[in-house]
């Protein structure tokens, strides 16, 4: 089953701080195990 489209997309808290933590230029590789998260680009 898929996510609402009025709860927005789903991404893991670590995850997010890690990207944010990269800024705009960084094209690093994370590695995630947070399955149920969306990839934010």
């Amino acid at each position: 089953m898929s996510r609402s489209l009025k709860k927005g997309p789903f991404v893991d808290f670590k995850l997010a701080k890690k990207v944010a933590a990269l800024g705009n230029e960084d094209r690093t590789i994370i590695k995630t195990w947070a399955r149920a998260s969306t990839i934010p680009p």
